[in-house]
């Protein structure tokens, strides 16, 4: 772990919530997939800042995004709709955890800290994957920008996570990936351990200024 401050020491935390894509699973170069073939069917390229403009979104707000930067005819039902039946059974089956979660995970449940997801993936995407690598069980709360009701650009998931598990904001460690959505957590008063991905690879510069520590991957953590 490395950061400019040392974060607060383990037994501080009432709580533990991760981020899942890009953070828990390897996922967001099936997103980047899903946004080529979706651009290719409307005769378009992918811009070269959309992945990060839509990052922290949630579905319905990417859709509703889309939608009003390229003027598509579509609705946001439709383009969601669209999006669910690509990822869908990638999710079930083909999601793997990135290296050393699962170890990390069965730490933190021996140690009786309570974990969560904060995601902006809709929940059956998320338990999807969850229960496709065996450890749905392992958490105590799952919740999703759809239920808080904006995306991670605000800390809303963050603190309606930390609400579930019982904790108060300032005494949970958030793991992210995604810059945006490390800064709502910070906003939030939590401590926030940025996690490389290599999606994100151009944001890690200014995620290792503003989060409390960094790692590569949870070998490290």
């Amino acid at each position: 772990m490395t950061g400019a401050d040392s974060p607060k020491t383990r037994s501080d935390y009432e709580a533990v919530i991760f981020d899942l894509d890009g953070t828990l699973i390897d996922s967001m170069r099936v997103w980047e997939s899903v946004d080529e073939e979706f651009f290719a069917r409307r005769g378009l390229a992918v811009p070269a800042d959309y992945f990060s403009a839509v990052g922290a979104m949630g579905l319905a707000e990417t859709a509703s995004y889309t939608i009003e930067r390229f003027s598509l005819p579509e609705t946001p039902e439709d383009l969601a709709s669209e999006w669910l039946k690509m990822v869908r059974d990638e999710y079930a089956c083909n999601m793997k955890l990135k290296p050393g979660v699962r170890e990390y995970i069965k730490n933190l449940r021996d140690r009786k800290i309570k974990i969560g997801i904060a995601t902006s993936s809709p929940l059956e995407l998320c338990l999807a994957a969850l229960s496709g690598n065996g450890i749905a069980d392992a958490f105590d709360a799952v919740c999703s920008v759809n239920e808080a009701g904006r995306g991670k650009e605000f800390p809303d998931v963050f603190i309606y996570a930390a609400r579930k598990l019982g904790a108060s904001p300032e005494r949970c460690l958030v793991f992210e990936d995604n810059l945006i959505a490390a800064k709502s957590a910070k906003s939030a008063g939590m401590t926030v351990c940025g996690v490389y991905d290599e999606s994100s690879a151009r944001q890690w510069g200014e995620m290792r200024m503003i989060a409390d520590v960094v790692i590569m991957d949870f070998m490290e953590a």
